[in-house]
C-alpha cells in the first residue's frame, strides 16, 4: 500500500539515538552508529521521531510500504517488557548483533566489575588535586574571549569522560583550558561557539576526549568542524574512552 512513512538521511544522521528513543513503536534501531528504519510495519507515520532529531535527518515520504501493524507492535512491547524484568534485554555486553532495540548504545545499562585488590590499593593513594584552571567549563557558558585562552591548550571533553576515566585530571585537565558538553542532552550545536573561541584567540592545541558511544560523535564533529572553520592550522587529537573507563 502507498502510505506516509519516515525517511532517514544517513549522511545527516549523527548517531545520537534520540529518534530511536522517541519512537515508541520500536521501528528505529541504532546500527553501526546510524539510525535505521528496520521495521516499516512498526512505523505509524505520526513522526514522534522528527522533533527529536537534532540533525534534521528525518523527514516524511509517501511510498509503497507495509501497513502499520499495531498488534505486532504491542506484542513486541510486551516481549521487551518481559525481558527487562529478567534483566536480559538491557545488557550491552551480551548483545552480539551490534543492534539495540531502541536508543543510543550509550543508554544501554551494564554493571562494571572492578578488581577488589586494585580498588583497595588505590584508596591508599593520596587524594588527587584538582587541575582545573578556569571557570566556567560548560561550552554553552564559556565566554568567547577570556585572558585564559591566550596561548592555551584546549581540552574539549564529553562530560561523561571525567567520570569514566579515573586519572582524568592528571592526564587531560592539567595544563589545559577545559570545555565540556554533551551533544545528546544540550540544546543546539557547539560548532559556532567553538569556532568563535578558536578563531578569536591564540590557541596552541586542541585535545578532544569523547566516550565510545555514537552520540559523542556530535562533540567530535563540532570540534573538528570548528578547527576547519577557524582557518587556522592547530595541532589536534581525539582520545576515546570506553564505558568501563579504558582509553581505546
Amino acid at each position: 500500500m502507498i502510505r506516509k512513512i519516515i525517511k532517514i538521511d544517513e549522511d545527516k544522521c549523527n548517531g545520537c539515538g534520540a529518534c530511536a528513543a522517541a519512537c515508541h513503536e520500536g521501528a528505529i534501531e541504532m546500527i553501526d552508529g546510524k539510525a535505521k528504519l528496520t521495521r516499516e510495519d512498526y512505523c505509524d507515520g505520526l513522526g514522534d521521531c522528527l522533533p527529536a532529531c537534532p540533525a534534521d535527518a528525518i523527514s516524511f515520504e509517501e511510498r509503497e510500504a507495509p501497513a502499520y501493524d499495531e498488534k505486532a507492535v504491542l506484542a513486541a512491547k510486551r516481549k521487551n517488557a518481559g525481558n527487562d524484568m529478567t534483566g536480559h534485554s538491557n545488557t550491552q555486553n551480551n548483545n552480539t548483533s551490534g543492534k539495540l532495540p531502541c536508543g543510543c548504545p550509550g543508554t544501554s545499562a551494564k554493571t562494571i566489575m572492578r578488581n577488589e585488590a586494585e580498588l583497595k590499593a588505590s584508596r591508599a593513594v593520596l587524594p588527587v588535586e584538582s587541575w582545573l584552571m578556569q571557570w566556567p567549563v560548560q561550552i554553552k557558558l564559556m565566554p568567547v574571549n577570556a585572558p585564559y585562552f591566550e596561548n592555551a591548550d584546549l581540552l574539549i571533553a564529553a562530560d561523561c569522560t571525567a567520570y569514566a576515566y579515573g586519572n582524568f585530571h592528571n592526564e587531560f585537565i592539567r595544563d589545559r583550558i577545559t570545555l565540556i558538553g554533551c551533544p545528546k542532552l544540550d540544546e543546539g550545536d557547539y560548532t559556532d561557539k567553538l569556532t568563535a573561541i578558536i578563531a578569536n584567540n591564540n590557541i596552541k592545541s586542541v585535545t578532544i576526549v569523547r566516550m565510545q558511544v555514537p552520540c559523542c560523535g556530535g562533540l567530535e564533529r563540532a570540534a573538528t568542524q570548528a578547527l576547519k572553520n577557524s582557518g587556522k592550522f592547530i595541532p589536534w587529537r581525539v582520545v576515546t574512552v570506553s564505558t568501563d573507563g579504558e582509553i581505546v
